[in-house]
């Protein structure tokens, strides 16, 4: 027997690396020393720009949003919310993305599809300014159902010592600003395929209320907020704190940067919440304390500024292309969130 036979086309992988390479390309800063599919990937990062510098590494994956892309057949945009979900969390702590790497696993490998998830990895990275440096792809037959994949990411960055973010100035008066999300982001998404799929029994072709169909909503890639925090730090905004908003939603995720003796309180009135959350909430009838432990509810990211530069980072928040705003403030009381109008559900 050969290997084939058993399921795993070495060919196919090699055809798909050759397919890669021109892709990484589009995606090379200056600090990549070696080609694509290597061993390993070497990299030179930029020391003589940091007094003391230390490495940050996150890693994630896009979680059952995939099951969304199978259903669709549509494999574009998975790869950028790999991307997101990593680097999201590398910039929290001031971090500049330096390098990604990924992981494609499946049971027999479709090379056009997975052509086409690194094409959205390879976005993303040109996004968040970094190199894709490297990956894995692994055919593993019998391990994962026919058509299906799973994915994983690890983003590396770097920020300066002096410059590290712990969140341990954040201070009563302070406030919170709130970026927007672009929807569900890649959280929740087991409990909202029970709500569409199975509630309320729609397809991926149906539309919803709004106007939007099922495929766009759920489908829709998480936003890199690289940029526009890069450009906060240019202009002289004093960030405090950032939290990225994943699992956990808003009552786990910003409590994470808060010191002993502050509350965060939100005002859900004070920002845009996306229609697909209020849906996900009446036709589950899901309370809503469940929703802000599950979802982002719109808010991509809270960060914490000094109240007198608050108008100062809306300003440049704005000139970046990304909308948001004052959502709440930081309070005397014990490290957690509050939300306006909704109870903690424990």
């Amino acid at each position: 027997m050969r290997y084939k036979e058993a399921g795993v086309d070495i060919e196919s992988g090699n055809r798909l690396v050759e397919l890669i390479k021109p892709l990484a390309h589009t995606a090379m800063t200056t600090g990549v020393v070696t080609e694509l599919g290597g061993f390993s990937g070497l990299f030179s990062p930029p020391w003589r720009e940091f007094r003391d510098p230390l490495l940050v590494a996150c890693t994630d994956g896009v979680g059952t949003k995939l099951k969304v892309a199978f259903m669709a057949d549509r494999h574009d945009t998975v790869g950028i919310d790999l991307v997101a979900m990593s680097v999201n969390d590398l910039i929290t702590v001031g971090a500049l993305p330096l390098f990604f790497l990924d992981y494609f696993a499946c049971g027999k490998l479709e090379v056009e599809k997975a052509y086409e998830v690194i094409k959205g990895v390879v976005q993303g990275c040109r996004e968040a300014g970094c190199a894709l440096l490297g990956g894995e792809t692994a055919e593993m037959p019998s391990f994962y159902p026919l058509g299906e994949y799973d994915l994983a990411g690890f983003a590396v960055g770097m920020v300066d010592r002096r410059e590290f973010l712990d969140g341990s100035s954040i201070e009563e008066g302070d406030r919170v600003l709130g970026l927007a999300s672009s929807g569900l982001h890649s959280n929740g998404y087991s409990l909202a395929r029970k709500v569409v799929f199975e509630v309320e029994g729609l397809s991926i072709y149906d539309t919803f209320p709004w106007g939007k169909g099922v495929v766009q909503e759920l489908l829709e890639p998480t936003l890199i907020y690289v940029k526009p925090l890069r450009g906060l730090k240019e202009g002289g905004v004093t960030l405090k704190g950032l939290a990225h908003v994943t699992g956990g939603g808003l009552w786990e995720n910003p409590k994470r940067i808060l010191p002993p003796h502050v509350t965060m309180e939100l005002d859900p009135r004070r920002w845009e919440i996306p229609p697909i959350f209020s849906y996900l909430q009446e036709k589950g009838d899901v309370p809503w304390g469940e929703m802000y432990r599950t979802f982002n509810m719109g808010l991509g990211m809270v960060m914490v500024v000094p109240s007198d530069e608050v108008a100062k980072a809306l300003r440049i928040l704005e000139v970046k292309g990304c909308k948001a705003w004052e959502v709440g403030e930081i309070v005397e009381g014990e490290r957690e969130v509050k939300i306006w109008g909704v109870s903690h559900l424990r």
